[in-house]
């Protein structure tokens, strides 16, 4: 990689960090914004540009890419790093996942809850999750309904190797500005009952990707999921 292009993700992460800031404080919790770097189909090298502008949290969709560059980023000496694992899981998946993940951003059922928390290693903290919820009723995204919230988070929270932290959503395709708003605004108030119940363990609101960012942090985000506005365009 070009010092050029490693300074372009630099200077992205600069930018989008302000940007948050500045969002974070117009929102009604003036809440703080994570930044997750999604670095499916990015090189390692992009990928230690990012590390070494002090970016933490990485997000991968697809298991064995996430974790072949889990594997030799810590090898290099990479350790600090949190990887978030944000696509759909599959049972056959689920091994490789809760041994070498930090976070889970994609559950949806139990039975993939259930493998997760008996497949966590001993020697490795409870595996952070939240769950992915469709709040959009769109039949082409993952997640269960915002009524099956309660179920699946007493699960969740009951396992002993599993630690909820609360919600992810991605909305639906083009849909409007106010009907964004309103999607996320309804995520907030799921993500408020989960605090209700829980506590402070809730604090993590995942919403809002390069597209919806400004409203998903207005209406109360604290993690938002960014790739192209940090890595530029994938590679193929």
């Amino acid at each position: 990689m070009t010092i050029k292009v490693s300074e372009k993700i630099q200077n992205n992460l600069v930018n989008l960090r302000q940007q948050l800031k500045i969002l974070g404080e117009e929102s009604s919790d003036k809440q703080s914004v994570e930044l997750l770097a999604v670095s499916k189909r990015h090189s390692i090298d992009a990928i230690k540009a990012a590390a070494e502008a002090d970016q933490v949290h990485f997000g991968e969709n697809y298991v064995q890419e996430g974790v072949e560059k889990i594997q030799q980023l810590q090898a290099e000496g990479f350790n600090q790093l949190q990887w978030h694992f944000i696509g759909p899981l599959q049972s056959n998946k689920t091994k490789d996942v809760a041994e070498h993940f930090d976070w889970v951003q994609s559950i949806e059922r139990e039975k993939i809850a259930r493998r997760l928390n008996e497949q966590r290693p001993s020697d490795k903290p409870p595996l952070n999750v939240l769950l992915q919820v469709n709040i959009d009723d769109d039949d082409n995204k993952s997640g269960l309904s915002a009524d099956d919230v309660e179920n699946l988070a007493r699960f969740v929270s009951n396992c002993e190797n599993l630690k909820l932290r609360g919600l992810m959503t991605i909305l639906k395709a083009g849909t409007s500005e106010q009907e964004r708003r309103d999607s996320f605004s309804k995520m907030r108030q799921l993500y408020q009952q989960l605090q209700a119940v829980y506590g402070e363990q809730i604090d993590t609101l995942s919403m809002g990707m390069s597209g919806d960012m400004r409203q998903a942090v207005l209406e109360g985000a604290t993690m938002v999921r960014i790739g192209t506005a940090i890595f530029g365009q994938r590679e193929s």
